[in-house]
């Protein structure tokens, strides 16, 4: 037992050794039977455990099912992953944002491939030291591919934990800390790794942000919580409009170009990707206006609008920008950002995609 006063929110972890293995073997018999069937939980492969850990950082799970499985294909292996260039990196990440995790990841393989003999380290103190790999990534990949008995803390085992003990949620390193001791008293050391996934199972699936499912949790009767808690606010997301140009022209038949531009590589968001050209708003002339979307980054959505040039009014453009015609063959191996794949999709300009339902006024 412990007793603890944080923030000015009373803390008791009231179990006992008994209810701690109690409470691991409701999870873990929860777990087996309910897990959700993911590519990454078929495999034993560190490399790939890896790979799916940096892409499920801020993301949900639908939106990486098929980047994963396209980014496995094309890099199967560490050496082939360190062996490919930024931009084939970023191509095959196109559309799942966050994109330093791609190159952080890339580099990572590098030195993984030409200073580790290919190898993987075992450990989550040796995996901190590779480019882009964290605390909560480090103890995942340790714990889920090696056995290592280390708990991972992500936000859904967060909840899990606070809502066990009764703690609220805060904005403080104390009560991390406290949230992360306390996890460590749960976990499973004879199955560490899964233990760790049936935590963050059961904040994804069942120990809900709003709206939790009480009744269908595997560990309810040791909840002292039982439904919502007290928790920060989030920051409020703010919506700013954005307008980008489409010029497409044929060069001949059955063979069109697109027109785009490369964000600078100093840019802090999507360095170096490849974007329709940007305009500002005071030449949003809305009788170009061909499509209209949002697109949600971090704490911002975008109210996008995309208007129609014709190839010729290129000049008209700003000048400050790298920018190029690109083939639209070529554009799904492109890396491009998440808006414009999205925009060229809706349009039906990427290639092997047909134009959305949406409303779109062509020329």
């Amino acid at each position: 037992m412990s007793g603890n006063k944080i923030s000015g929110v009373n803390f008791t972890l009231n179990f006992t050794t008994v209810q701690q293995r109690h409470f691991r073997r409701l999870l873990l018999a929860w777990f087996d039977a309910h897990a959700r069937d993911l590519p990454w939980r078929r495999t034993a492969d560190p490399y790939a455990i890896w790979v799916s850990e940096v892409m499920l950082q801020q993301t949900r799970v639908n939106a990486v099912l098929d980047h994963y499985a396209r980014f496995m294909a094309r890099f199967p292996t560490i050496q082939a992953l360190a062996a490919a260039k930024e931009p084939d990196v970023l191509a095959i990440w196109s559309g799942l944002g966050y994109y330093r995790r791609a190159r952080m990841l890339h580099q990572a393989a590098k030195v993984v491939a030409n200073q580790l003999a290919g190898a993987l380290p075992e450990t989550a103190e040796a995996l901190r030291k590779l480019p882009g790999i964290g605390a909560y990534t480090s103890a995942a990949i340790a714990s889920i591919a090696f056995g290592a008995p280390v708990t991972a803390v992500d936000g859904n085992v967060e909840r899990v934990v606070l809502r066990l003990s009764g703690m609220e949620a805060a904005a403080n390193g104390s009560l991390n800390r406290t949230v992360h001791e306390t996890a460590w008293t749960l976990l499973d050391p004879g199955r560490p790794g899964d233990f760790n996934q049936a935590m963050m199972e059961l904040g994804a699936t069942t120990c809900l942000p709003k709206n939790p499912l009480c009744l269908e949790c595997p560990v309810l009767t040791l909840c002292r919580t039982r439904g919502e808690h007290p928790t920060m606010k989030r920051p409020k997301m703010r919506s700013k409009p954005v307008y980008f140009a489409l010029l497409e022209r044929k060069k001949r038949k059955n063979c069109t170009e697109i027109l785009l531009e490369q964000r600078p590589q100093d840019a802090s968001l999507m360095a170096g990707m490849w974007e329709l050209p940007h305009l500002e708003a005071t030449a949003a002339d809305s009788n170009r206006l061909l499509l209209s979307l949002r697109h949600s980054i971090t704490t911002t959505n975008y109210q996008v609008s995309i208007l129609r040039f014709a190839p010729e009014e290129e000049q008209q453009l700003q000048k400050s920008r790298m920018r190029k015609w690109i083939k639209a063959e070529a554009l799904p191996n492109m890396p491009l950002a998440g808006l414009a794949r999205k925009t060229l999709k809706r349009l039906g300009l990427l290639p092997g995609t047909a134009p959305s339902a949406l409303p779109i006024r062509r020329a």
